[in-house]
């Protein structure tokens, strides 16, 4: 569903601006159904795996027979640029009115947490390096990576990066700042390592017309979290957590045991991931190929085919070979 409703933004944005479409696909694989439209043929493939639309002027699709005027290549640049970017837009627009709809029906939110400990799991690691119920945690240092905290989301996200790591973490207790090292401990129940403060939770029952608000909020959340974790992984920080298709089908088949609504708030956070990774300034991404029509632009010069042949295999090979890292990280964690 994610991914058709990312190649429908291109279909659409490309037909407006009468770039020919040959066929637009769900699916991957051979054909089992196909139905010639006006112009663009409509297809189901047997591989429920995502979906493509073909344009005039994309490597691999036949257009001898288009003008020129009518290939992704004879319209104006910032027409390709919408055209590229229109599938991301999508995404980010599936993500944001499914996040509207889950803060709806759900009717309440619960509002970030202020930095205090407020209890401790059964035989924590918090509790035995001397923390106290009321400390304010203001700065976790792990390593030479600091983290200014402002809320509970700060602790746990930092903890989710560096959980084998000795912290030294600043408190405020009595109106004195403190210093604390601690060093997560592995919970075999769940098979990960936790710091183990809990902190008071804070529910706010919400009207529908408030959702639109809070459902925004937790995209923008969701995208600021998004640019930290690409932020960190290219510093090599946090390459352990990443997954593929196993890792999504696993997490897929544990969150809609719980329900519709965390369902769909996998799907709006992975159509999130989708459309803001597909506008990275990488080789075979719409970012990628955004980046190459403004250099065209900016320098006045047509890249070469060759030269963009080239350009793309470097863009599968790199994305190859994280797909089969991220399987691979997917594999030991089964195990």
């Amino acid at each position: 569903m994610i991914i058709i409703i990312h190649e429908l933004g291109h279909l659409l944005t490309a037909k407006y601006f009468n770039v020919y479409c040959q066929e637009f696909s769900i699916g991957m694989g051979p054909t089992i159904y196909k139905r010639e439209g006006k112009e663009t043929a409509f297809s189901v493939r047997a591989l429920p795996l995502g979906g493509f639309v073909s344009m005039a002027g994309e490597e691999g699709v036949d257009d001898e027979s288009i003008p020129f005027e009518r290939t992704l290549k004879g319209i104006a640049w910032w027409k390709q640029v919408i055209i590229m970017a229109a599938g991301a837009i999508m995404n980010v627009l599936l993500a944001w009115l499914l996040f509207i709809v889950v803060t709806m029906a759900q009717g309440r939110v619960v509002l970030p947490s202020e930095p205090i400990v407020a209890g401790f799991t059964a035989d924590s690691a918090a509790e035995a390096a001397g923390f106290e119920i009321g400390d304010r945690i203001t700065k976790i240092t792990s390593g030479s990576e600091v983290t200014v905290v402002n809320t509970f989301d700060d602790i746990t996200e930092h903890f989710s990066y560096f959980p084998k790591t000795e912290a030294v973490i600043d408190v405020e207790r009595d109106g004195k700042a403190i210093q604390l090292k601690l060093s997560p401990k592995y919970n075999e129940q769940e098979e990960r390592y936790l710091a183990g403060f809990e902190a008071n939770v804070n529910i706010k029952e919400i009207s529908a017309l408030e959702s639109f608000k809070y459902g925004t909020e937790r995209m923008i959340d969701g995208s600021t979290a998004i640019f930290r974790s690409l932020s960190k992984l290219i510093r090599g920080i946090g390459l352990e957590n990443l997954s593929g298709p196993v890792g999504i089908f696993q997490i897929t088949a544990e969150t809609t045991q719980n329900g519709l609504l965390p369902a769909i708030s996998l799907i709006a956070l992975l159509s999130l991931n989708i459309g803001i990774f597909n506008l990275l300034p990488l080789p075979i991404l719409d970012g990628g190929r955004i980046f190459i029509t403004l250099i065209e632009k900016i320098s006045g010069r047509t890249l070469g085919e060759r030269a963009e042949m080239i350009i793309m295999m470097i863009g599968v090979v790199l994305l190859v070979a994280l797909m089969v890292f991220a399987t691979w990280q997917d594999i030991i964690r089964l195990f």
